[in-house]
């Protein structure tokens, strides 16, 4: 008895696994708000046994559930750990994964410091980190204001909660993050899509009376050849002196900082924001305009930030923190908790049974003592009585 419930959990734990229901409910909120769903990784599957697997695994997981995003419903952003070969990161991205991270040991690299500018898409093999964690005590605003200066993707750490501690975030770089208008806020996936949308985009553009169409072409077997998401790409265009008098297309500030489609002006420079295979009207009082190409960040921010939230086991308890501060995205690696997370106290039960079970058994066999002393007693003295009756 006492064997069987120390060793239940771990057999239990091998059949299955309990998944995060706040997926389907605080998840949906939180797609809204521009979030993204990522893996981590999967209760008694190994990365470096069987990344195949673990990759899998872990994507259906996630789309049973959710979208992955906004913009895509299939996961292209994973967690994996430092050690695995350049053969075991093929054999991830052939389950859907684009983007490894983060510090995985490859030796190509994206992003690990502001000139880190990825080329080919082996490089989001090893996302880098920047910035550290966003856990409060261990943050650096200076350090993250520093990076952000430079430029690049800059991509914290978080997790939401160790064993039992609640993990306490850092208010003040949240709060020097809320100030900057040069900073677009970005998922890994977002960041990764809007790269190979640079490498995928081109445009048809025409001026006919004064009305400036400006089409994006939406070429899937780029995409597809990439793995990317169709997110808006940010063209340039140049119309010199003319001045825009309307637009079918609703305008944006040049302090919008989540990816979204939209136009803004800024001098003789107007800034489209436009998803593939989508298209803009601009009514002109000039002919002279000029495609100049695109930006390297979305709205032409000079920055890109990420939060990545490593070993998301509870939706819930990771991001509620963070229900205030819209402008933030996250990419959410999720992963089931395994079941004998909280069942350590089935050994303890199985101590418990066996000490009721063992103290019930003398007490019967103590009941049975005392019935069968006085039954004794009962034929003694009908032997030796009166036997006249």
């Amino acid at each position: 008895m006492l064997l069987s419930a120390t060793f239940a959990p771990t057999v239990l734990a091998d059949a299955d696994w309990d998944d995060d229901g706040y997926l389907a409910t605080i998840g949906s909120l939180r797609l809204e708000k521009g979030d993204e769903f990522g893996c981590y990784g999967m209760p008694h599957l190994s990365w470096k046994a069987d990344p195949g697997a673990v990759a899998l695994e872990c994507r259906d997981y996630i789309e049973e559930r959710i979208d992955a995003s906004i913009w895509d419903s299939k996961p292209i952003s994973t967690y994996t750990p430092s050690g695995l070969n350049a053969t075991q990161h093929t054999t991830i991205a052939l389950q859907g994964f684009t983007v490894h991270g983060d510090e995985t040991g490859q030796s190509s690299t994206a992003w690990h410091s502001a000139s880190d500018v990825p080329n080919n898409e082996l490089d989001w093999h090893n996302l880098g980190r920047r910035g550290g964690s966003l856990e409060k005590g261990i943050a650096d605003v200076s350090s993250v204001e520093s990076e952000l200066d430079a430029g690049g993707l800059v991509n914290m750490y978080w997790i939401g909660r160790i064993y039992d501690a609640t993990v306490r975030h850092d208010q003040d770089v949240i709060d020097m993050l809320s100030e900057r208008e040069d900073v677009w806020f970005t998922t890994w996936g977002e960041a990764y899509s809007y790269w190979a949308m640079e490498n995928c985009g081109s445009l048809n553009h025409s001026i006919v009376d004064g009305v400036l169409i400006i089409s994006s072409i939406d070429s899937k077997s780029c995409r597809s050849a990439y793995n990317a998401w169709n997110i808006p790409l940010t063209w340039i265009v140049d119309i010199g002196s003319s001045q825009i008098l309307d637009s079918d297309t609703k305008e944006i500030d040049s302090d919008e900082s989540n990816t979204k489609e939209g136009w803004r002006q800024e001098g003789e420079l107007i800034f489209v924001s436009l998803l593939a295979g989508n298209e803009i009207k601009f009514d002109l009082d000039g002919e002279d305009y000029e495609i100049l190409g695109t930006t390297q960040f979305f709205n032409n921010k000079s920055a890109a930030f990420t939060v990545a939230g490593h070993s998301t086991t509870d939706l819930h308890r990771w991001s509620q923190r963070f229900d205030d501060y819209d402008f933030l995205k996250f990419t959410w690696l999720v992963s089931p908790r395994e079941l004998d997370d909280g069942l350590e106290w089935l050994p303890y039960a199985g101590v418990g049974v066996l000490l009721v079970s063992v103290s019930g058994i003398w007490l019967v066999l103590k009941k049975d003592a005392i019935e069968h002393s006085r039954a004794e007693d009962f034929i003694d003295v009908v032997a030796g009585g009166d036997d006249d009756e």
